[in-house]
């Protein structure tokens, strides 16, 4: 994967584009609801801490370990959340996808199965992907219905896996979706994006 490209990714609902920290004050207007923090590994829910999520998820581009996108709603214009490649092992042909949060106003609109469709759609068609991982908190019930929703298959739990707020130790439950199932998902779940895509 090529860090420094500015990957632009784009359907008929959603448009990813590299997170930069000119995003800030767009951020803010979205990110400021503590639920959405309640199960993430750590909070961007006033503006110290979205500077330093910014700023965490530039420092992982600059050193080749994660690969942070802004979506933006094209539906209504806004900026809507974040999302992000990460654990991308090339000589393995796969990596994850997380680091995902969506505004309030946003869930439950169909916004974040189109991120989805692209971000598996470059995974495995433009990087080459074998496999894309996704991984959640085993308490965050919306996120593991979510992934299921989308096809993603659940593998199983890491128990005691690592440290998220308040040094609570997180048990994560990993879901994937492998090359074989991607032509399958792209003309059943996201067959609406796929549609728009191919004419």
């Amino acid at each position: 994967m090529d860090f420094s490209q500015d990957i632009i990714l784009e359907n008929n609902r959603a448009l990813l584009r590299p997170l930069a920290t000119t995003d800030f004050e767009a951020l803010q207007a979205v990110a400021f609801d503590p639920e959405l923090w309640q199960f993430t590994l750590t909070r961007a829910d006033d503006k110290i801490s979205l500077a330093g999520y910014i700023a965490a998820a530039m420092q992982g581009r600059e050193a080749h370990l994660r690969y942070p996108f802004v979506i933006i709603d094209k539906e209504t214009n806004r900026v809507a959340g974040s999302t992000s490649y990460y654990n991308i092992a090339a000589e393995d042909a796969r990596l994850s996808i997380g680091y995902t949060w969506l505004g309030t106003d946003f869930q439950r609109t169909g916004l974040n199965r189109a991120v989805k469709y692209l971000l598996f759609r470059y995974a495995f068609e433009g990087l080459g992907c074998e496999r894309v991982e996704l991984e959640t908190d085993s308490h965050n019930q919306k996120s593991k219905e979510a992934m299921r929703r989308m096809g993603a298959v659940e593998e199983g739990t890491l128990r005691s896996h690592r440290y998220t707020q308040n040094g609570r130790r997180r048990d994560t439950v990993i879901f994937s979706v492998i090359k074989p199932e991607w032509n399958v998902l792209r003309q059943g779940t996201f067959h609406e994006f796929d549609a728009r895509e191919s004419s």
